[in-house]
């Protein structure tokens, strides 16, 4: 791939150590800074162009703060967002303004994000004049969009409270598409609609991405949604990336425990075997982001945690395959594929420079890795 088209390594997006904190103020007559919401706290992962990155976690995990940062609606703490190779991270909203139309977003809630006092000709025609459209061209224009995403094109003369909410997120997406992006975050697109709603909204959004060659980052927290869509899936847990993995492998081979837990708690379709299967549940509630634990921030909730959880930071290991997860007892591996595994480079700042430790079933007072080979059926 040409640097004109991406950076050197085919990467469309590179998010390099990228932390957002938001401060917490305290004062009468002088605001001062007391502490520090850790929103995302050392964030790093690549997105190529045409693939579709996952980002899943429980809610305040820091998904949609990550992917606004990303898309510069939020300027970072600290950290380097490139894109097309470009660093994008200090640029001024002037130098940003190009950018734009090649990097856009589907908002999670389809009743909020269309103003409800224009019709939908409107909502679309604003992204096409900026894309240079006017007059007759804008009206052709915006009915090919609802054209495409499966809509009437005289539906332009409507409200958006004339629409189903499933109506309202396709409109959405045409207002994305409007602007020719090569990028789409899509913050939780489907989790706002009903089960026959999410399918058809899903299929919409492959069919898109074979049609325009679109790049996705898909922000949901629901794993079972997310799997039909990803190519890969990061899963993050208090503004930290847990495991990274290629979707088929992450559902047979969940290396962290919190994404262990979090496949657990997907739904099987049979009564019968969803009754039967162990449950991995996770006790507690997510630490205080003000005041995160130190060494792994799972600690506090894991089942396999030891001393050296509580105390260092784990590394990101990356195994076969491109699988990473920041560990220091993981599951469903053995000692030889850690004894090959290797430290990434997106490895948060203050990781620690140790190789994870093998935990037999019951070793260590660790409970053993749970059968995972039929749970995502």
């Amino acid at each position: 791939m040409s640097e004109t088209n991406g950076s050197s390594n085919g990467a469309l997006l590179e998010v390099s150590h990228v932390k957002q904190y938001f401060p917490v103020k305290s004062g009468v007559l002088v605001d001062r800074t007391v502490a520090n919401v850790h929103a995302v706290n050392d964030v790093t992962f690549t997105l190529r162009e045409g693939e579709t990155l996952g980002l899943v976690g429980e809610s305040g995990c820091g998904k949609t703060t990550l992917s606004r940062t990303v898309l510069k609606l939020l300027d970072a703490t600290d950290g380097t967002i490139r894109f097309r190779g470009m660093d994008i991270t200090r640029i001024n909203r002037r130098a940003m303004r190009p950018l734009r139309r090649e990097m856009q977003m589907v908002f999670q809630d389809p009743f909020a994000s269309l103003n409800p006092r224009k019709r939908i000709g409107q909502i679309l025609g604003t992204p096409l004049k900026q894309r240079g459209l006017s007059g007759g061209a804008i009206d052709k224009e915006a009915r090919r969009l609802l054209d495409v995403v499966g809509l009437m094109p005289e539906h332009v003369n409507r409200f958006p409270h004339e629409f189903s909410g499933g109506q309202r997120q396709r409109i959405g997406i045409a207002r994305a598409l409007a602007m020719e992006p090569k990028l789409i975050v899509l913050d939780e697109p489907v989790s706002a609609l009903d089960v026959s709603i999410q399918a058809q909204i899903i299929n919409l959004l492959e069919d898109l991405q074979d049609e325009f060659a679109l790049t996705y980052l898909f922000v949901a927290h629901d794993l079972s949604v997310v799997r039909h869509v990803s190519d890969r899936i990061a899963v993050m847990y208090l503004g930290k990336i847990m495991e990274l993995s290629p979707a088929a492998e992450l559902y047979s081979k969940p290396i962290h425990p919190y994404t262990d837990a979090l496949l657990s708690a997907i739904p099987i379709p049979d009564p019968r075997e969803n009754r039967a299967r162990e449950r991995v549940v996770v006790g507690g509630e997510p630490p205080n982001p003000i005041d995160p634990p130190p060494g792994c921030v799972f600690h506090t909730r894991c089942p396999r945690a030891t001393e050296v959880c509580r105390e260092v930071v784990p590394p990101l290991t990356q195994y076969a395959n491109e699988h990473m997860a920041a560990c220091h007892h993981p599951l469903n591996v053995t000692p030889e594929e850690i004894a090959a595994a290797t430290f990434s480079d997106a490895s948060p700042a203050d990781a620690g420079d140790a190789k994870p430790d093998y935990v037999p079933a019951g070793g260590n007072g660790a409970p053993p890795p749970r059968p995972v080979a039929d749970q995502a059926d």
